[in-house]
């Protein structure tokens, strides 16, 4: 697995103090991306929130899974959560080290008292001893919330600076767009009330191991969720139940548990939990099986390898604004291109960290990750081994079928309506489900590239 390291230089640490006033939360952030460029140390926000002690919950439910592995658990530096302002709402979004699960909690703007945010990207420290001071909130005292330095505070050269390493896997990188595709897939399935809610997610076990389990299967049933041994219509797949831990974390302030998933086809499939808190939203997004990372499904690789997506998200990204929900449609109108385009333009600006997907509102989100952009696609291995194959000659086209040699074996690769199988064992395994196989993905370049002889090959 690729890995560099990630420097977070905080000007102090994050903390949740005591004041006459009421508590105040200051969550310090590191260098990030604004509407006017780079900034060491952006401010988003400060006011008070609405529902104090549900938002210090939700907040730790996110550092939660920054700092776990829920497949082959070993112990590993924690990610500090990513924030985004949206001018109306902040999210603070993780990955698990392991990449299979994927949490972000939207504070919407009635959580955040009314008050406005600023515009852009960055991390945010969560250490120890705020996750410990934020865990004995009890009550709903007055709390003030800061994102980004006091303006009352001038911090020098000499002033204290905090600053973490911390190896960031490429991977990560890649599961953001991963997750953003795959949830675009997602429509609403379930909605429980609290009390169901609670009720059956205190039913799911907690294993203390590795999530081996498997996927479950769930069912709409009157006003719960009943498990069903076999995707059924109108089923959900729920795999590695015990992945949904983090959500434990707030289930006393929870008013609703909505369920987002794709229609069932018999496979194991990535399923969204979104637990509706006041003026707030937690949701924790799992890959198809615990085993499994976003990084590696490859619902981006068909953007990646063409150049006209290039183009358009050259474009489309001109037109982003930092917008809380960005309409493909309006988009595709102001750029003067087809909405199918737009789309692919957005699910290549997605692995640079510029996109992401909200299921509630059905929409995608600008953000900037603050990482190097372009490992994501240096480092796709599927990506990197298709151009190998091309730039060697290894592709041979002829009509509807093709054939890729590779290694010492020659594939067969065959375009039907639109989609590419091969018969690599690849393809036998996921029959598609995972993205196009290096084979596939070869063939469709060397299509875009040909020059049509009468032979109709290249």
């Amino acid at each position: 697995m690729t890995r560099s390291v990630q420097a977070l230089a905080y000007s102090r640490p994050s903390a949740l103090e005591n004041t006459r006033g009421g508590r105040l939360l200051g969550l310090e952030t590191s260098g990030g991306l604004t509407p006017a460029g780079a900034e060491a140390h952006p401010r988003f926000f400060a006011g008070f929130l609405s529902s104090p002690r549900a938002a210090a919950r939700g907040l730790l439910a996110v550092a939660d899974v920054a700092g776990a592995r829920y497949y082959q658990r070993v112990l590993a530096a924690s990610l500090d959560p990513v924030v985004t302002g949206n001018g109306d709402r902040l999210r603070f979004e993780s990955f698990s080290g392991c990449c299979g699960v994927y949490a972000r909690l939207d504070v919407l703007r009635e959580g955040l008292d009314g008050a406005a945010t600023g515009h852009g990207t960055t991390n945010v420290d969560v250490n120890n001893p705020l996750r410990e001071a934020l865990s004995r909130m009890t009550a709903d005292d007055p709390l003030h919330l800061r994102v980004g330095p006091d303006e009352l505070t001038v911090t020098t050269l000499d002033g204290p600076v905090v600053e973490k390493k911390v190896p960031l896997p490429d991977r990560w990188l890649r599961g953001f767009a991963e997750a953003q595709v795959v949830s675009a897939g997602f429509d609403l399935r379930a909605e429980l009330t609290a009390a169901e809610a609670v009720r059956f997610l205190r039913s799911l076990p907690r294993g203390s191991g590795n999530a081996s389990r498997g996927a479950m299967w769930v069912v709409p049933a009157g006003r719960t969720l009943r498990p069903t041994t076999r995707p059924v219509p109108g089923a959900v797949c729920l795999p590695g139940p015990e992945r949904l831990v983090a959500l434990q974390r707030v289930l006393r302030d929870a008013t609703a548990l909505r369920v987002y998933g794709p229609v069932a086809d018999g496979a194991a499939a990535a399923s969204a939990w979104e637990v509706v808190l006041p003026g707030m939203r937690l949701t924790l997004t799992l890959s198809p099986d615990a085993a499994r990372g976003f990084s590696g499904e490859g619902g981006v690789l068909e953007a990646l390898a063409t150049e006209e997506a290039a183009g358009d998200a050259e474009l489309v990204s001109v037109l982003l604004a930092w917008e809380p929900r960005i309409d493909p449609v309006e988009l595709a109108a102001e750029a003067g291109l087809t909405v199918e385009r737009v789309r692919a333009a957005l699910t290549r600006l997605g692995t640079a960290g510029r996109v992401g997907y909200d299921i509630a509102d059905a929409g995608y989100f600008h953000r900037e990750l603050p990482y190097d952009a372009r490992r994501a696609e240096r480092h796709n291995p599927r990506l990197v081994s298709a151009r190998a194959l091309l730039s060697s000659g290894a592709v041979a086209l002829d009509g509807e079928l093709a054939s890729v040699a590779s290694g010492e074996r020659r594939y067969q690769v065959r375009e039907k309506g639109g989609v590419l199988s091969c018969t690599c064992r690849w393809w036998a395994d996921y029959r598609g489900r995972r993205g196009p196989c290096k084979h596939a993905l070869a063939v469709r370049m060397a299509r875009r590239e040909a020059v049509p002889t009468a032979g109709g090959a290249r």
